[in-house]
């Protein structure tokens, strides 16, 4: 049973092809992708293929991806999970991304700190890694916010449209929750 978490404003649920137009939607816009190391989405093929290739990051236990729905609308308006899930080093990763109209409203803090408080309950996880593009300045500043630390800086680590990125490297531990 893949598991459904509420806050006051989200429910965070799985991800299914009828959400393939809000994937869409969002990982076509310059803004959302820009620090995301991924280039623009051109087709609804591609974001079904996305929501197929978080469907088996849960089914193999290699991590999970909510859908992060607002209740007032029920608007998917983003997604939030883990990757690199390693189950005996007690230790995944955590990525979002919110749609732009939906920014600045406190949504991510909400979801990330449902998502971080599910990882290290119901997932064993006692550290919560975190990548994001150094130029990023609100994912570096929201991290902070939630009690990441920042480790330090991988050089060239990742690549956009051809260019590589310096990334911040964050992590949470459960003994400073």
């Amino acid at each position: 049973m893949f598991p459904v978490l509420e806050t006051n404003r989200l429910t965070l649920r799985q991800i299914t092809d009828q959400d393939a137009e809000a994937m869409f939607t969002c990982f076509s816009n310059d803004e959302v992708t820009r620090y995301y190391g991924l280039e623009n989405m051109e087709s609804i093929e591609q974001a079904i293929s996305m929501v197929q290739t978080f469907a088996a990051l849960y089914q193999e236990k290699r991590g999970i991806r909510w859908g992060i729905e607002r209740k007032d609308t029920k608007e998917l308006i983003g997604t939030i999970g883990f990757h690199a899930l390693a189950k005996k080093h007690r230790r995944a990763e955590i990525g979002y991304e919110i749609i732009p109209a939906h920014w600045r409203n406190g949504f991510a803090s909400e979801a990330i700190s449902e998502a971080v408080s599910y990882g290290f309950a119901s997932l064993g996880l006692t550290r919560i890694g975190a990548v994001v593009f150094t130029q990023n300045e609100a994912s570096n500043q929201l991290l902070v916010k939630m009690g990441f630390q920042k480790e330090g800086v991988l050089r060239q680590h990742m690549y956009q449209n051809g260019i590589p990125y310096d990334t911040n490297v964050y992590s949470i531990l459960k003994s400073s929750e």
